[in-house]
């Protein structure tokens, strides 16, 4: 799944733990972290530490991949402005 937004990852920790069948409260408990903050997490209300993302991921059994993102746009096309004066002249 790519993730490009907070809400992408909040809907991939909240699938993931409902296709285990691990409640928020297991899922935090085995992360070491509060309830509360699976909850944030999964609704997208909180920013929270790689640190906790992390540990979060670890537990089910997720991995993060950082790679660069795709060109979108065409390179700007450059211009030779000696070539072009050159060439004008020459007209």
């Amino acid at each position: 799944m790519r993730v490009s937004a907070r809400s992408d990852l909040a809907a991939a920790v909240r699938g993931r733990r409902k296709d285990i069948a691990m409640s928020q409260a297991e899922l935090a408990r085995r992360a070491g972290v509060a309830r509360k903050s699976i909850s944030e997490l999964e609704s997208s209300k909180s920013s929270p530490q790689l640190g906790l993302v992390l540990g979060v991921l670890e537990e089910l059994g997720l991995i993060l991949t950082v790679e660069p993102r795709a060109a979108t746009r065409r390179p700007k096309r450059t211009v030779d402005l000696d070539a072009l004066l050159d060439e004008h002249r020459r007209r």
